[in-house]
């Protein structure tokens, strides 16, 4: 038998599962949060996803590849990309995702509010 590191599927799904933050390793080790891939009706590997805040900081991370520089030196308009980019991917759902994302891109809470409710004036008015 292929040894499941081997596997063609592990190495299909393996840069997916890296960028996401998770841990491959053998179905016999998974745990009841794990997920359990198979392949042709046989288990191949599990994925050990990463914690809500770690994919936080992860996402954080590769904006910052991306833009070249640290989020706190972008200009106002890129800040309040980021910010609605980040509210899409629910950032702002894991416990202390404003206080994270204000202390990434250099400004206050009350600054990322500001953002969140300029792409949102009708948000608070919602019944």
């Amino acid at each position: 038998m292929t040894e499941p590191r081997d596997h063609p599927f592990v190495a299909a799904v393996k840069p997916l599962v890296d960028a996401m933050g998770g841990e491959l390793m053998d179905p016999a080790q998974a745990l009841p949060d794990d997920v359990v891939l198979s392949w042709e009706g046989e288990e191949v590997l599990a994925v050990r996803l990463p914690q809500l805040s770690d994919s936080l900081d992860r996402i954080l991370a590769a904006l910052e590849r991306r833009h070249g520089v640290p989020l706190s030196q972008l200009d106002r308009k890129s800040k309040q990309d980021v910010v609605r980019m980040l509210e899409a991917r629910g950032a702002f759902s894991v416990r202390h995702g404003v206080e994270t994302v204000a202390g990434a891109l250099g400004v206050s809470r009350f600054t990322v509010y500001n953002y969140l409710n300029r792409e949102n004036p009708n948000k608070n008015n919602q019944a």
